[in-house]
């Protein structure tokens, strides 16, 4: 059985392989905290890609108002974890 922080890490993972092939950038070139837009040259059109490749791979829904919140890894990871943990309407 695998515990909430293992599951944590994997779907981590699952997200900034997500964000690495849609920004096209290497996993060691993204930190937690690095900037889509600043510091890897993200648009719009590319958020709205990751937005729709996460609601895919994890099978919910996201707003796209929270596309301000997910500006950076972490960002992105609460936006999942909030979308996960909260019954659908």
């Amino acid at each position: 059985m695998t515990t909430a922080k293992e599951t944590a890490a994997v779907d981590r993972a699952r997200i900034k392989d997500i964000v690495c092939d849609i920004l096209e950038i290497e996993p060691d070139e993204l930190t937690d905290t690095s900037l889509f837009k600043e510091e890897h040259e993200a648009d719009s059109m590319a958020a709205i890609e990751i937005l729709s490749q996460l609601e895919r791979a994890f099978g919910v829904d996201i707003d796209q108002a929270e596309l301000s919140r997910m500006v950076h890894l972490d960002g992105i990871v609460a936006v999942v974890t909030d979308a996960l943990t909260t019954p659908a309407a």
